[in-house]
């Protein structure tokens, strides 16, 4: 044994120490892979000029209140008479079990309760304009409306909520009637989002990490700003559109099986779309799990063999 194996180094050593005899050819890797550096870079780079996702700015209420300043104070007035999508949502958000989503009886949007509760006339526009100093005009609102019911509050907000609307949105245009302080507290959460201030007094929930972005989020979502900015770049329900998100991973596109389910009718059309699209992914899912549970359906790669072709190589050794 040992004989053997000194005879194997010996025959090694000496095949080692050969020169080799034949063709030879030079061959610079450096160059090499320079070049395959320069193809690669050009290639990212013209693809991602073609079909990189475009990389759009933040939307806040800041660049919204700037950008479009009336449908912000039709916005700020729809919350002070509590008539938003957000005051109107119900759970999780607000006390309204009549306004939640339901899958026939059920109601799995009140199971849980309103666990991050929202009053929107005071966290979207009272408490904010609170903490604006040197406004005398905005402090005798803030009297005059913290001193009326809110019967009168309610009242005033709606009124002019409705000249709002028959002006076309345009608070100029907005004719004379029983508003109260309204028109002068939203001129001045105007003023404070436009500033950047709003942005701040929303985030604001007295820790020191500001990290929660649900308010203005909603806020945000209750105007028409938001959903403008979709549809311009084909991201509208009934558009179809789909974009990737340059910054935060993964996005939207994995996404698409969920979303697919609201361009098709009955959920196109349902005002219970949420629910009902929740249902179905998880009857979905759920199948997916019992898959090899399934008569019939277990049995598809046995009809269909595509495994075979993917693992061609292997059966062909079992077969020989």
């Amino acid at each position: 044994m040992m004989s053997a194996l000194t005879t194997h180094r010996a025959e090694t050593r000496e095949v080692a120490a050969t020169k080799w005899a034949g063709e030879t050819r030079e061959y610079d890797l450096v160059k090499e892979f320079v070049i395959a550096l320069v193809v690669v870079a050009l290639l990212t780079a013209g693809l991602a000029a073609l079909f990189s996702s475009p990389d759009e700015k933040q939307i806040n209420i800041s660049r919204w209140a700037r950008a479009d300043a009336n449908d912000f104070v039709a916005t700020a007035a729809q919350e002070l008479d509590g008539t938003s999508g957000t005051a109107t949502y119900g759970a999780p958000y607000t006390h309204d079990p009549s306004a939640a989503q339901k899958i026939g009886p059920i109601a799995p949007q009140n199971w849980l309760g309103v666990t991050h509760p929202i009053d929107t006339v005071n966290d979207f526009v009272v408490r904010p304009l609170s903490g604006v100093p040197g406004d005398a005009a905005l402090t005798s609102a803030l009297s005059t409306w913290r001193a009326a019911g809110s019967e009168q509050q309610n009242k005033w907000a709606s009124a002019y909520d409705d000249a709002l609307t028959k002006a076309g949105g345009d608070p100029s245009k907005v004719t004379a009637g029983d508003f109260g302080p309204v028109p002068v507290m939203l001129q001045a959460l105007l003023r404070m989002a436009q500033s950047g201030g709003l942005d701040g007094a929303l985030l604001s929930q007295g820790n020191f990490f500001q990290t929660n972005y649900t308010k203005p989020l909603l806020f945000i979502a209750d105007g028409a700003f938001l959903e403008d900015q979709a549809r311009a770049q084909h991201l509208g329900g009934d558009q179809w559109g789909m974009m990737n998100e340059t910054g935060n991973y993964p996005g939207q596109a994995w996404l698409w099986l969920y979303t697919f389910w609201y361009q098709v009718k009955p959920f196109s059309t349902s005002g219970n779309a949420d629910a009902l699209v929740w249902a179905l992914m998880m009857l979905l899912t759920l199948l997916f799990i019992l898959i090899p549970f399934i008569p019939g359906v277990r049995s598809i790669p046995r009809w269909i063999p595509v495994h075979r072709l993917i693992w061609r190589d292997y059966y062909r050794r079992q077969a020989a």
